[in-house]
């Protein structure tokens, strides 16, 4: 059974995932890891939710304030033995339930050209490709999208 767990940064699961994570991506992103990197520090991240089946740490996901009523989701990972199994969308699904509690009305995320899996994810989940922003406005491996998640009615 798969357990969500919200929690900051400085969880160790979390942080060991990361570790995965990166890993990961400096062998996707080549000469452009250094760049991605910088962008993606754990200092400032308050909200992270990772997933367990059974006790094990098997997926993350976090969000950060980016603008006024908008996060930006931030290191979306699963260990590779326990994709496909719908753990990446379970928690995205909680890191944009987080983000309406807390009274957010848009996410907003940069993943690169050679994430395939996670571009099909995020539009499966309803994200809409948007011009990049910010540090990726010209980065040509970049891919930015936006959800709105607006709050509930009543």
């Amino acid at each position: 059974m798969l357990h969500l767990t919200r929690t900051t940064s400085n969880d160790p699961d979390f942080r060991q995932l990361v570790a995965l994570l990166d890993q990961d991506l400096r062998v996707r992103d080549g000469e452009d890891h250094a760049f991605f990197a910088q962008f993606n520090k754990l200092d400032a991240i308050n909200h992270v939710v990772v997933a367990y089946r059974e006790a094990e740490p098997v997926g993350c996901g976090a969000f950060k304030e980016f603008s006024a009523g908008v996060v930006e989701v931030k290191r979306m990972f699963v260990l590779p033995a326990h994709r496909g199994q719908g753990i990446a969308g379970a928690v995205l699904a909680e890191v944009e339930r987080w983000a309406r509690e807390l009274h957010y009305t848009a996410c907003v995320l940069e993943t690169g050209k050679k994430q395939p899996e996670a571009i099909r994810l995020y539009q499966k989940s309803g994200y809409a490709r948007i011009p990049n922003y910010g540090q990726y406005a010209e980065v040509a491996s970049s891919v930015c999208m936006r959800k709105e998640v607006p709050l509930p009615q009543g």
